[in-house]
């Protein structure tokens, strides 16, 4: 997926887990333009994981074995708290 296609980007940040909509969408939109290239792509291969594994990374019950997946949850979580609760 192309980092500049921001509507197909958006569209796989929807992912019909209403934890994962309130961790991945709003980091998204808020965070993403700010973001490296490298770090978009991270991004990108971070939503081609599977509902399951992002459900327990996001929430603190595993991690990614990929240590640049991993930095990314981190990551999200980490701005996430930063912004505070946001209504989806």
């Amino acid at each position: 997926m192309d980092i500049n296609n921001k509507a197909r980007i958006h569209w796989a940040c929807r992912r019909g887990m209403r934890e994962l909509d309130i961790s991945i969408m709003p980091f998204f939109e808020y965070e993403y333009d700010s973001l490296s290239d490298t770090d978009k792509q991270v991004f990108i291969h971070l939503l081609e994981s599977d509902d399951p594994d992002l459900f327990n990374w996001l929430m603190n019950h595993g991690e990614p074995a990929d240590p640049e997946l991993k930095r990314m949850v981190q990551l999200i979580q980490q701005r996430n708290q930063q912004r505070g609760p946001v209504a989806i």
